[in-house]
């Protein structure tokens, strides 16, 4: 993992506060500031976001590959889809 370096600068009192916290979790201020900026990031990036980065340059044949793998039998208790009409189909589907 590579790391950048940037000089921060805390008020008094919120540094103290920082390094108490870092100090009762048992780990350094810099661990301690990092999970915060990194909570704090997830937080604020959405689901959607993620999810958009993560299926760039993903396949229909990607996905189909992966769902192929699933063990053909009926869903647990409660994890079945609701009675609707089915979706419909897209173009590539299309006879």
């Amino acid at each position: 993992m590579s790391a950048g370096s940037y000089a921060l600068k805390l008020p008094a009192s919120l540094k103290r506060e920082a390094q108490r916290l870092a100090k009762q979790d048992g780990v350094s201020l810099n661990h301690w500031i990092s999970v915060a900026v990194a909570q704090q990031v997830a937080a604020t990036e959405t689901a959607a976001d993620f999810f958009r980065r993560r299926a760039d340059g993903a396949s229909r044949n990607d996905m189909l590959a992966v769902l192929a793998k699933v063990p053909d039998r009926p869903p647990l208790a409660g994890d079945e889809l609701p009675e609707r009409d089915p979706p419909e189909r897209g173009p590539a589907e299309r006879d």
